[in-house]
């Protein structure tokens, strides 16, 4: 007989991020069986009943990406014909969030086409965090929920940087000044903005700082993490502008390419991302790497939502 409990679902992702969740859920991971054919086709089996159920798959937009995306709609397919109350989709990093809009002739917006197929899929509700642009919420026909990864940011600033009263925040370009001012704001401290010029995708040409730093401790913050070119040589330049230490905050923390080489050689003091994606191989090739834990927050969206409780108020608060 149900009762219309939580079921939590992971995906091959992040199984470590899934166990948190559940963990704070007080609840254990449902069964599930994902594996591929020997033609790479992919299997899901769910080992257990999830009937008038609320389920809840989680399944970050990392690593292989392609294969994890596919793993999500197929188990949100499975619970769906499987007689699920609701489905909902949690993920953490949204996959293809960077291609959100058409800034060149044929380019295709992914983003949409991602939304487009977890709602054909049957997903009727997206828990998410930090999109690359908050936009993306409308190519949904079903509810979103983009959560903000700023109170952690905030806390962890507060309790971690030696000397956060006499820092600055900067942007390290231009699209993130509202998420810097924002931060800047709710800590009292001042912003600066470095203009970048690039010659081509994931290779910055030339920095330019707007603002002073000097003597300050300058702390950036981005939504994402790539190859790190760009905190790289945002660090550089601060340092040049005679800044005594640049820390980085970033949400999504991807490190993909020569991110860990250009992080231990760069004037860096510290980088920080979130566990939206995996990172902890990542943590003994790189010791400046540290991690901020977004569990709490993700396990609370899931626990209001479940129970009909407003969400908005983790938009500005932090968890424990």
């Amino acid at each position: 007989m149900s009762s219309n409990s939580i079921r939590i679902l992971a995906g091959n992702s992040h199984p470590a991020l899934a166990k948190l969740i559940a963990k704070r859920l007080g609840s254990d991971l449902a069964n599930v069986t994902v594996a591929k054919y020997s033609n790479q086709e992919t299997a899901v089996t769910i080992g257990e009943s999830v009937r008038d159920e609320d389920v809840y798959i989680i399944q970050s937009g990392c690593g292989e990406i392609n294969d994890h995306l596919m793993e999500l709609l197929i188990m949100i397919n499975a619970c769906k014909t499987a007689s699920a109350r609701r489905v909902t989709a949690v993920l953490p990093c949204f996959p293809y969030a960077r291609q959100d809009k058409k800034d060149k002739s044929r380019a295709p917006i992914s983003a949409k086409l991602v939304a487009n197929m977890l709602t054909v899929a049957g997903a009727d509700h997206v828990i998410t965090m930090d999109l690359h642009a908050s936009q993306i919420q409308g190519f949904f026909d079903c509810p979103v929920d983009n959560l903000y990864g700023e109170p952690s940011v905030l806390r962890y600033i507060r309790e971690n940087v030696p000397d956060h009263k006499n820092a600055i925040i900067v942007s390290p370009d231009a699209g993130g000044a509202k998420r810097a001012t924002s931060i800047a704001d709710h800590l009292d401290l001042d912003f600066a903005l470095i203009h970048k010029e690039r010659k081509k995708a994931n290779e910055v040409s030339r920095m330019v700082l707007v603002g002073d730093v000097r003597d300050k401790v300058a702390i950036l913050v981005d939504d994402m993490a790539d190859t790190c070119g760009t905190l790289g040589l945002a660090a550089k330049t601060l340092v040049d502008n005679g800044a005594s230490s640049v820390y980085a905050i970033v949400i999504h923390g991807v490190l993909s390419g020569k991110a860990l080489d250009v992080i231990n050689n760069s004037k860096l003091t510290r980088v920080v991302v979130t566990n939206t994606i995996p990172h902890a191989e990542k943590k003994k090739l790189c010791p400046k790497l540290d991690t901020i834990d977004v569990s709490a927050v993700l396990a609370e969206a899931i626990r209001r939502t479940h129970n009909g409780e407003s969400v908005s108020y983790l938009f500005g608060h932090t968890t424990i």
